[in-house]
Protein backbone atom coordinates (compact mmCIF):
# COMPACT_ATOMS: atom_id res chain seq x y z
CA UNK A 1 0.00 0.00 0.00
CA UNK A 2 1.28 3.23 -0.79
CA UNK A 3 0.22 6.65 0.05
CA UNK A 4 -0.99 7.68 -2.83
CA UNK A 5 -1.57 4.87 -5.54
CA UNK A 6 -3.63 3.83 -8.23
CA UNK A 7 -4.57 -0.09 -8.24
CA UNK A 8 -6.66 -2.92 -10.00
CA UNK A 9 -8.21 -4.65 -7.67
CA UNK A 10 -10.38 -3.93 -4.94
CA UNK A 11 -10.15 -1.56 -2.18
CA UNK A 12 -9.97 -2.41 1.26
CA UNK A 13 -10.75 0.38 3.28
CA UNK A 14 -8.69 -0.28 6.64
CA UNK A 15 -5.04 -0.03 5.59
CA UNK A 16 -5.58 3.31 4.01
CA UNK A 17 -7.56 4.59 7.26
CA UNK A 18 -4.89 2.57 9.53
CA UNK A 19 -2.07 4.88 7.52
CA UNK A 20 -3.83 8.49 8.45
CA UNK A 21 -3.79 7.34 12.32
CA UNK A 22 -1.34 8.97 15.03
CA UNK A 23 -1.85 9.33 18.66
CA UNK A 24 -2.03 13.43 17.86
CA UNK A 25 -5.15 12.82 15.14
CA UNK A 26 -8.46 13.56 16.77
CA UNK A 27 -10.68 12.64 13.86
CA UNK A 28 -10.50 10.62 10.95
CA UNK A 29 -12.87 11.45 8.08
CA UNK A 30 -12.91 8.48 5.62
CA UNK A 31 -15.04 8.55 2.24
CA UNK A 32 -15.68 5.95 -0.10
CA UNK A 33 -16.90 6.54 -3.59
CA UNK A 34 -19.14 3.36 -4.68
CA UNK A 35 -20.25 2.76 -8.39
CA UNK A 36 -24.05 3.49 -8.41
CA UNK A 37 -26.96 1.47 -9.88
CA UNK A 38 -28.95 4.68 -11.13
CA UNK A 39 -27.65 7.88 -12.07
CA UNK A 40 -29.91 10.56 -13.37
CA UNK A 41 -32.48 8.11 -14.40
CA UNK A 42 -30.83 6.09 -16.10
CA UNK A 43 -29.57 2.60 -15.12
CA UNK A 44 -25.81 1.47 -15.17
CA UNK A 45 -24.68 -1.93 -15.76
CA UNK A 46 -21.07 -0.79 -14.76
CA UNK A 47 -18.04 1.14 -15.12
CA UNK A 48 -14.63 0.97 -16.75
CA UNK A 49 -12.20 3.46 -15.65
CA UNK A 50 -8.27 4.05 -16.94
CA UNK A 51 -5.69 6.38 -15.85
CA UNK A 52 -2.36 7.51 -17.04
CA UNK A 53 -1.03 5.61 -13.45
CA UNK A 54 2.44 7.42 -13.23
CA UNK A 55 0.21 11.20 -13.65
CA UNK A 56 -2.38 10.62 -11.50
CA UNK A 57 -0.51 9.31 -8.81
CA UNK A 58 1.73 12.76 -9.04
CA UNK A 59 -1.48 14.32 -8.98
CA UNK A 60 -3.12 12.32 -5.88
CA UNK A 61 -0.02 13.19 -3.98
CA UNK A 62 0.03 17.06 -5.01
CA UNK A 63 -3.82 17.35 -3.53
CA UNK A 64 -2.81 15.86 -0.25
CA UNK A 65 -0.03 18.21 -0.33
CA UNK A 66 -2.64 21.06 -1.22
CA UNK A 67 -4.53 19.80 2.02
CA UNK A 68 -1.30 19.78 4.25
CA UNK A 69 -0.64 23.76 3.38
CA UNK A 70 -4.54 24.29 3.93
CA UNK A 71 -5.32 22.17 6.77
CA UNK A 72 -2.15 21.67 8.89
CA UNK A 73 -1.28 18.65 10.96
CA UNK A 74 -3.81 16.84 8.21
CA UNK A 75 -2.78 13.18 7.07
CA UNK A 76 -4.07 11.78 3.95
CA UNK A 77 -4.74 9.04 2.06
CA UNK A 78 -5.94 8.42 -1.39
CA UNK A 79 -6.50 5.31 -3.66
CA UNK A 80 -8.46 5.47 -6.76
CA UNK A 81 -9.55 2.00 -8.37
CA UNK A 82 -9.16 1.35 -12.36
CA UNK A 83 -10.36 -1.68 -14.71
CA UNK A 84 -13.95 -2.96 -14.58
CA UNK A 85 -16.34 -2.15 -11.56
CA UNK A 86 -20.03 -3.35 -10.76
CA UNK A 87 -23.00 -1.61 -8.92
CA UNK A 88 -21.31 -0.95 -5.09
CA UNK A 89 -17.82 -1.47 -5.92
CA UNK A 90 -15.56 0.95 -4.09
CA UNK A 91 -13.62 3.47 -6.81
CA UNK A 92 -12.18 5.80 -5.08
CA UNK A 93 -11.19 5.75 -1.31
CA UNK A 94 -10.11 9.31 0.91
CA UNK A 95 -8.98 9.26 3.96
CA UNK A 96 -8.09 12.07 6.25
CA UNK A 97 -7.07 12.76 9.83
CA UNK A 98 -6.40 16.11 11.43
CA UNK A 99 -6.27 16.89 15.15
CA UNK A 100 -9.95 18.26 14.71
CA UNK A 101 -12.87 16.77 12.85
CA UNK A 102 -13.74 20.24 11.01
CA UNK A 103 -10.32 20.05 9.28
CA UNK A 104 -10.89 16.47 8.27
CA UNK A 105 -14.43 16.82 7.02
CA UNK A 106 -13.20 20.06 5.11
CA UNK A 107 -10.21 18.41 3.64
CA UNK A 108 -12.01 15.48 2.52
CA UNK A 109 -14.68 17.27 0.69
CA UNK A 110 -11.69 19.14 -0.87
CA UNK A 111 -9.81 16.20 -1.99
CA UNK A 112 -12.71 14.98 -4.06
CA UNK A 113 -13.71 17.83 -5.54
CA UNK A 114 -9.61 18.20 -7.13
CA UNK A 115 -9.62 14.49 -8.24
CA UNK A 116 -12.26 15.20 -10.31
CA UNK A 117 -10.56 18.58 -11.35
CA UNK A 118 -7.19 17.59 -11.91
CA UNK A 119 -6.40 13.41 -11.98
CA UNK A 120 -5.90 12.13 -15.13
CA UNK A 121 -8.79 9.45 -14.40
CA UNK A 122 -11.33 8.60 -16.76
CA UNK A 123 -14.85 6.75 -16.45
CA UNK A 124 -16.73 4.98 -19.08
CA UNK A 125 -20.20 4.21 -18.23
CA UNK A 126 -21.83 1.38 -19.53
CA UNK A 127 -25.75 1.16 -19.52
CA UNK A 128 -28.31 -0.92 -20.63
CA UNK A 129 -28.69 0.91 -23.89
CA UNK A 130 -25.26 1.98 -24.47
CA UNK A 131 -22.30 3.73 -23.24
CA UNK A 132 -20.30 7.04 -23.03
CA UNK A 133 -16.79 8.39 -21.57
CA UNK A 134 -17.43 10.77 -18.87
CA UNK A 135 -14.47 12.87 -18.01
CA UNK A 136 -13.89 16.49 -17.90
CA UNK A 137 -16.16 16.64 -21.22
CA UNK A 138 -18.59 16.10 -19.07
CA UNK A 139 -20.45 13.88 -21.88
CA UNK A 140 -24.53 13.19 -20.60
CA UNK A 141 -26.65 10.43 -21.07
CA UNK A 142 -29.08 11.78 -23.46
CA UNK A 143 -31.90 11.01 -21.77
CA UNK A 144 -30.77 12.75 -18.55
CA UNK A 145 -30.54 15.75 -21.19
CA UNK A 146 -33.54 15.72 -22.28
CA UNK A 147 -35.27 15.70 -18.64
CA UNK A 148 -32.44 18.30 -17.86
CA UNK A 149 -30.58 15.90 -15.32
CA UNK A 150 -27.23 17.22 -15.95
CA UNK A 151 -25.75 18.74 -12.75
Amino acid sequence: MKQFEVVTEPIQTEPYRDFTLTPHQGAVVVFTGHVREWTKGIRTEHLEYEAYVPMAEKKLAQIGDEINEQWPGTIVSIVHRIGPLHISDIAVLIAVSSPHRKDAYAANEYAIDRIKEVVPIWKKEIWEDGAQWIGHQRGYHEDAIERGQTE
